[in-house]
C-alpha cells in the first residue's frame, strides 16, 4: 500500500458514508492531479453507490470542452485561478448526474510557476447544490508531494462541507 493511498482510504471511507447517506452522486473535475482524486474515490468497493464520473481536463481546451469552462475566464485569469476552479466545479455538476463535484487546478511543477502562481499554487473548487466554495492552497514539496496534499485537501475540506449541511 502506498502512502497517498494509506493517507486517502480513511477519507475516501467517510466521504462514501456522507454520500450514501445523503444518496448524492460526486464528480470530479481535475487538472493538476490528473484523476488522481478519481481513482483514490475508486480504490473503494462499491464506489458506483456514489461515485459518478471524473473529467480530467488536463488542457485548457479540455476544461473548456468537458467542462464548459468559458474560454474568456481562462485567457482573464489562467486556468491556475479562483472562477476556473469555480467553472470547473460547477461545470462538473452541469456535465454529469451528480448532486456535488470538487474541482482542482494548480501548478505541481517543477516547472510552470511564476511570482504570482508559484509552483505549489491550488486552486480548489466543491459544489454542492446551488452552492460553490471556492480556496486557494500553496503546497511545499516536489510534484509528487503538491499532487498528494492536493488530494487530501480535496478529500478532507469536501467532507467538512458535507458535514456542514
Amino acid at each position: 500500500m502506498n502512502s497517498l493511498h494509506a493517507s486517502t482510504a480513511g477519507l475516501v471511507q467517510t466521504l462514501a458514508g456522507l454520500l450514501t447517506r445523503r444518496s448524492q452522486m460526486l464528480a470530479t473535475a481535475e487538472s493538476c492531479t490528473g484523476g488522481m482524486i478519481a481513482a483514490a474515490c475508486t480504490d473503494l468497493a462499491g464506489s458506483s453507490e456514489w461515485f459518478e464520473r471524473g473529467f480530467v481536463s488536463y488542457s485548457n481546451a479540455a476544461k473548456h470542452e468537458l467542462l464548459g469552462v468559458p474560454q474568456n475566464l481562462i485567457a482573464t485569469h489562467g486556468a491556475v485561478s479562483e472562477p476556473v476552479a469555480r467553472a470547473m466545479a460547477q461545470g462538473a455538476v452541469a456535465h454529469s448526474q451528480a448532486q456535488c463535484a470538487l474541482a482542482v487546478t494548480g501548478v505541481a511543477g517543477p516547472g510552470g510557476g511564476s511570482a504570482q502562481k508559484p509552483v505549489g499554487t491550488v486552486w480548489f473548487g466543491w459544489s454542492l447544490g446551488r452552492t460553490t466554495h471556492t480556496e486557494s492552497m500553496l503546497f511545499a514539496g516536489d510534484r509528487a508531494a503538491v499532487r498528494e496534499a492536493t488530494v487530501v485537501h480535496a478529500l478532507t475540506r469536501l467532507i467538512v462541507l458535507l458535514e456542514a449541511r
